[in-house]
């Protein structure tokens, strides 16, 4: 059974004081004693109950505001998203208030916590890259706190999501590269647990099947989602002995390590390596070679998540998935010929 946010009102009612009485104890006033404090507080605690900062000094007019947690808020994507989520939000009335997780579990369930204590009444979340471990959102589900996923996604019987169509985008672009002359193509993503990955790379593999191509499962190459660690697996598999001359990365951050792991190994792009990447960035025009884009349409993601989410704090129990088509953005990177 879900459970709606548990009230001073609610705590009062089941000890059988006051509403006064039990604020008073809660902020550990002399006027209540210890024995009626300590109920107070272990029935707070056991019905999770958060006090509402808001509360005090807006109590006629209790701000409209919605949390969004994104993974890596400095990349180009997540930072169009947030735009799009605050237009729709602007709109319609709500106030946005940013969390960045930077791909890490526990800031991610921390900045998930800060927002309930803020009583938010709603929020928008991508999953960090650590994250596999979603009872902090379960518990959201039972306080039937709105919450919708975009990008990376999970739970996807209790929350509505928006995801682009990565894993048709991925076969377009990996088909492009095959039907201009590349022969041995990587993929080099994120972590397998992410749905995102798991999509963009069955698409990458579903057009190796279509075109008789056999998968060389040593051309791909999940990892985590870190330049680093990217540009690092670029180079193992640029000096091997049977090296791609192709690449398919799954995010701008792989993408660019990727671009830059090829010049450092004084290879030319595309002629020795194509490579396309997912990214929405202004940047990919402006690189040499420009590069070949697959574009994420962030802001329109930001923009259906906001959508969602205003439609469950209305009331709409429905869950609901969407899928934003990306564009595939053909520049200098990927064509070694013409097409046919």
């Amino acid at each position: 059974m879900k459970q709606r946010r548990t009230s001073l009102k609610d705590l009062a009612a089941q000890l059988g004081v006051s509403i006064a009485t039990v604020s008073r104890a809660l902020r550990n006033s002399h006027e209540v004693g210890e024995e009626m404090t300590k109920k107070v507080k272990d029935l707070a605690k056991e019905l999770n109950y958060r006090p509402n900062p808001f509360a005090q000094s807006l109590r006629k007019e209790a701000p409209h505001v919605i949390g969004v947690i994104v993974p890596n808020l400095v990349t180009h994507y997540y930072a169009a998203v947030l735009d799009g989520i605050e237009d729709y939000a602007t709109k319609h009335g709500y106030s946005v208030i940013s969390a960045n997780s930077h791909e890490d579990y526990e800031r991610e369930v921390m900045a998930l916590d800060n927002f309930l204590n803020m009583h938010v009444e709603g929020i928008i979340a991508c999953l960090a890259q650590d994250t596999i471990d979603y009872s902090h959102f379960e518990q959201l589900h039972k306080m039937s706190i709105p919450l919708v996923f975009f990008a990376r996604c999970c739970l996807e019987d209790k929350f509505s999501q928006v995801v682009g169509n990565g894993d048709v985008a991925a076969q377009e672009a990996t088909q492009h590269l095959i039907e201009t002359g590349s022969k041995r193509i990587a993929f080099i993503g994120g972590p397998n647990h992410l749905d995102m990955v798991r999509r963009r790379k069955h698409g990458y593999l579903e057009a190796l099947r279509d075109n008789h191509i056999p998968i060389d499962r040593n051309l791909v190459v999940c990892d985590k989602i870190d330049f680093d660690v990217a540009r690092n697996a670029t180079l193992k598999l640029l000096e091997g002995d049977n090296r791609p001359d192709a690449i398919l990365a799954f995010n701008d951050i792989i993408t660019y390590a990727a671009f830059d792991a090829i010049k450092a190994k004084g290879l030319r792009i595309p002629q020795d390596v194509a490579i396309i990447g997912f990214t929405d960035g202004d940047t990919a025009a402006f690189v040499t070679p420009r590069l070949t884009a697959i574009m994420d349409k962030a802001h329109e993601q930001g923009t259906k998540a906001c959508e969602l989410l205003m439609r469950s704090i209305n009331g709409d129990e429905k869950i609901y998935k969407e899928v934003v088509p990306m564009i595939l953005k053909i520049r200098e990177s990927s064509e070694k010929q013409e097409s046919l």
